[in-house]
């Protein structure tokens, strides 16, 4: 990233960026919002098992698969464009969402949804990089990205909980409407446009072939963390990557290609890109864990839950600044390898938890590995951002949320199964013999606390010491999982990533004779 002061912003953009920050919090809820709905959702539309995944999955599934070509389209047509199209589809989604009469019209308005979120969540990180033009002020612009989106994972379950304790499970979307119409009215007046007039047409081929790719991976990556191994979530991994490939060498030989091959594979922005797909590997594969160990090991209830689970935040808000203060004074290659060491720190913490460990205990070993997570992840944007020119940074924060999503998925399969693989075998070992419903149990702590529901008090606390003692030994071996891939981080960066915050912007691909203009319509 470039050190050369550029024109400081005033108060104009830093209310752009307020702005901005609505559609990047509410989309980053949307992930979220719907798990404490969905038993309300089961009752009034009685979906069909395979249909509530889909309510859940189909948002996260169109998000990931569009973002590049969002990225890409917004460089083309203008991110301000394309954010203020996304506010709009996000905001008609959302009403159609609200009182959807059917599990098949919600699964069809949550995948509108997903289009919406797509456009809006490039853009905002990518019009960062053309409202703040001086390096330090946007280093803290995207501390402030990378807090929102962090923040709006977490703070989902919270106001889905609030929200459902007063109004009809419709209001998680409701929610959404007032934000997006305040955007559609200041958007236009606080944030100049920026688009790339590009020649040639945009490259639909490589967007099917890009949208394919990331839904058949994710997908299969999501279904065999569920049900384990089977043959159509593994053909759904091989073809996903198969079309990637053809993808990767369509790119290479394409005139006006989608992405720039050529900046992923310069270290300045490749390297923060495959950081951050560890970062989110270890944040998204241990959340499952840590909700549910607040809730169903703890026994707290699902709001109560989910307002400590904020506490970590604490963590962020000292961590995130200190670790800006510190790459002003060293390579910032250091300090994103020494958030990862700290958040390996945490992670380790957590895996010390017991069935009786104090609240206090979880909740300090949460706010370590968030605060190293989310100082790290903030430089690994701000690297990546400077290091791309200010007309492909639509692609270039697609690319980098894109390996995100990538990251948590697998991270939710390959730590959730790891966790599963040992409460299953712990759980064999541990049932007595002839317990009733012993396959359920086996398979998870909510199935174990479903059949423990039905069963004598005395066989019943059996069950449950037994579930409960066997999930958190998982969630433990899981924490040493996402520890070994922080400390990977934190020495790939050190090393990997050194000299490369000094380094200035690259030029526009030899290929791409696009032409960028500015305007303040």
């Amino acid at each position: 990233m470039e050190n050369t002061p550029g024109p400081r912003a005033g108060r104009k953009e830093w209310t752009a960026l307020g702005v901005l920050m609505l559609p990047l919090l509410l989309v980053s809820m949307d992930v979220s919002v719907l798990y404490f709905a969905i038993p309300y959702i089961s009752q009034d539309l009685e979906p069909s098992a395979t249909q509530q995944l889909w309510i859940l999955d189909v948002y996260g599934f169109v998000l990931a698969g569009l973002l590049i070509v969002m990225g890409a389209l917004g460089d083309r047509i203008g991110r301000r464009t394309l954010v203020l199209a996304g506010a709009a589809v996000f905001g008609a989604a959302s009403v159609a969402a609200a009182y959807a009469h059917s599990a098949e019209v919600l699964i069809g308005v949550r995948a509108l949804l997903g289009i919406g979120g797509a456009a809006l969540m490039p853009s905002t990180l990518a019009l960062i990089r053309n409202l703040f033009h001086d390096a330090k002020q946007r280093g803290q612009a995207v501390t402030v990205w990378t807090g929102v989106m962090t923040t709006g994972i977490s703070l989902g379950p919270v106001v889905s909980g609030l929200l459902l304790e007063h109004f009809w499970w419709g209001s998680v979307f409701i929610v959404n409407l007032p934000a997006m119409v305040l955007l559609l009215v200041l958007v236009p007046v606080l944030v100049p446009e920026t688009a790339t007039t590009a020649r040639g047409r945009f490259d639909l081929l490589g967007a099917v072939l890009s949208l394919g790719a990331l839904l058949a991976v994710i997908y299969g990556i999501k279904e065999w963390a569920r049900h384990g191994y089977e043959p159509l979530p593994a053909l759904c991994v091989a073809a996903g990557l198969v079309l990637g490939l053809v993808f990767v060498r369509r790119q290479k030989h394409v005139a006006h290609p989608l992405i720039d091959l050529g900046l992923l594979g310069r270290r300045a922005f490749g390297g923060p890109v495959l950081a951050n797909l560890l970062a989110m590997f270890a944040t998204v594969g241990m959340a499952v864990f840590f909700t549910q160990y607040l809730q169903s090991v703890l026994g707290l209830s699902p709001l109560t839950a989910a307002l400590w689970s904020l506490v970590p935040a604490a963590g962020v808000a000292v961590m995130a600044p200190t670790g800006a203060a510190l790459a002003q004074r060293t390579d910032r290659a250091y300090v994103m390898g020494g958030g990862f060491l700290v958040a390996a720190c945490g992670f380790l913490w957590l895996s010390q938890l017991r069935t009786d460990s104090p609240l206090w205990f979880a909740l300090a070993g949460g706010s370590v590995y968030a605060g190293g997570l989310v100082a790290s992840m903030t430089l690994a944007n701000e690297l990546a951002l400077g290091a791309a020119p200010p007309e492909r940074a639509g692609s270039a924060a697609a690319l980098l949320e894109s390996g995100q999503e990538l990251g948590g998925a697998l991270g939710m399969a390959i730590l959730g199964s790891v966790g599963a693989a040992v409460y299953s075998r712990d759980m064999a070992d541990a049932l007595p013999a002839g317990t009733a419903h012993a396959d359920v149990v086996r398979e998870t702590l909510g199935g174990a606390a479903a059949v423990a529901a039905e069963l004598p008090a005395a066989a019943a606390e059996t069950v449950l010491s037994a579930a409960r003692d066997a999930f958190t030994h998982g969630l433990g071996i899981a924490a040493v999982g996402a520890a070994v891939a922080m400390a990977g981080a934190g020495v790939f960066s050190a090393v990997f990533l050194r000299g490369t915050s000094g380094r200035t912007p690259a030029t526009p691909p030899p290929t791409d004779r696009s032409r960028p203009t500015a305007s303040a319509r």
